[in-house]
């Protein structure tokens, strides 16, 4: 079964979204792709994809990421390439609620 939320979704109705897809995955395996903090945060594992373009041929990679790349990344979708420290603790926040 494939689920695609894709445009008018932000803050709230993020949060809601993503504790939904929290339940879900009790009883189903759940594949995300999202810029959204509050769904990213839910997740039980989180990788990164990323364009590697150092070589003659660009290429897609995928990370899988440790706990402090994963605030990280959170925080960058909440502030920015450079997060501050609120954005960092924000992101710590969303992780563990």
């Amino acid at each position: 079964m494939g689920l695609t939320i894709s445009t008018g979704v932000s803050g709230e109705v993020a949060n809601k979204v993503g504790l939904v897809m929290e339940q879900l995955s009790h009883f189903l395996q759940v594949v995300t792709i999202t810029h959204l903090p509050q769904i990213a945060s839910k997740g039980q594992s989180h990788f990164l994809v990323y364009k590697n373009d150092t070589g003659k041929i660009p290429s897609t990679k995928i990370k899988k990421l440790t706990e402090e790349e994963r605030v990280l990344e959170i925080a960058k979708m909440l502030s920015g390439s450079k997060p501050g420290e609120s954005a960092l603790q924000n992101a710590r926040e969303l992780l563990h609620s």
